[in-house]
């Protein structure tokens, strides 16, 4: 089967990006970021495709774009726009390809008036890969996010964790969260395509992703 996964987090700037990047790297996958607010700043696609090194035609295009740093259904009011769930299709990439697909904000983010990113990564049919904090308060914000997805019948591949390592809050999740972490990412005193890869080679389950 092809690795394709719907990267999410815990909240906001938790580590989603540089999980993708790496990802990315590994699986020389495709990436893509449907909604991408705060374009203001820089993008997302931005940079994985340098952190990862992947080339252009692996980083696809988002298909809602906005500049302020805000949450999308905020965002898109501001732009005077409301995103709808029904343009939002799965890019056409080679049958084979691998495909590393990121959220905006957090699990229970609002996209519009009525729907959350639950709803687009439902309608995406992805399983999903958790990024979460490893210091103090990750527990809770943890297991809260995968009840939340589990409340939306979307499947859970594995929770990564950011930040030094921490058995016990590990051992936690697992326990509590009844979920693998399948990933570790350390503090890294340098961020680029070599240091993602080593993370992925001593930090990761490979089994997870058939390689």
């Amino acid at each position: 089967m092809p690795r394709r996964f719907f990267v999410t987090g815990t909240d906001t700037n938790v580590g989603k990006t540089v999980l993708s990047a790496l990802l990315c790297a590994a699986l020389d996958a495709f990436y893509w970021k449907p909604i991408q607010t705060g374009a203001c700043e820089g993008t997302d696609r931005q940079t994985v495709t340098l952190l990862a090194q992947i080339p252009e035609n692996k980083s696809l295009p988002e298909t809602y774009l906005f500049d302020p740093p805000v949450s999308p259904h905020l965002a898109a009011l501001q732009a005077g726009q409301e995103i709808d769930l029904a343009k939002i299709y799965p890019p056409r990439i080679p049958e084979a390809g691998a495909l590393i697909v990121e959220g905006a904000g957090g699990v229970m983010v609002p996209i519009n008036a009525s729907e959350l990113m639950t709803d687009l990564i439902r309608r995406l049919e992805l399983p999903v890969l958790l990024a979460s904090r490893s210091t103090l308060g990750t527990i809770n914000h943890t297991l809260l996010s995968l009840a939340a997805l589990r409340q939306a019948g979307t499947p859970v591949g594995g929770v990564v964790m950011l930040g030094p390592e921490n058995n016990d809050n590990r051992r936690a999740i697992e326990n509590y969260g009844d979920v693998p972490v399948i990933g570790i990412i350390p503090p890294l005193k340098t961020l680029n395509r070599d240091s993602l890869l080593e993370v992925y080679r001593t930090k990761f389950d490979p089994q997870v992703f058939h390689t």
